[in-house]
């Protein structure tokens, strides 16, 4: 029973640690490939906690749409504290906020 117990906390906890695409690709928008990561860790940006961000066109922005762990656990070795990833993204810039409607994180 314990083993029966653990392969099910196994297989339940890979299904959620793969990141998967967030919103709908429109193959009528632009696709761009920007770096993502953590705003706070790695772009170096002021705010409360960890949040996911962006660099797009040389400056970083807040990602409004999809969130830092929603695309795997951020404290893995190539999460988004530790690391800074490339994303295709569909979306646009709002104020302060980048909102995507489309997020892929790509493979490393």
């Amino acid at each position: 029973m314990k083993k029966l117990f653990f392969l099910f906390f196994l297989a339940a906890f890979t299904a959620t640690a793969q990141s998967k695409p967030a919103g709908k690709l429109d193959t009528s928008k632009p696709v761009l490939t920007l770096e993502a990561s953590c705003g706070t860790c790695n772009f170096e940006m002021k705010g409360k906690g960890c949040f996911l961000a962006v660099k797009y066109e040389g400056k970083a922005y807040a990602v409004e749409g999809t969130g830092l762990d929603d695309h795997g656990d951020a404290h893995e070795e190539k999460g988004f504290c530790n690391a800074v990833r490339k994303a295709k993204v569909q979306g646009s810039l709002q104020g302060a906020k980048f909102v995507v409607t489309y997020f892929e994180l790509l493979k490393p």
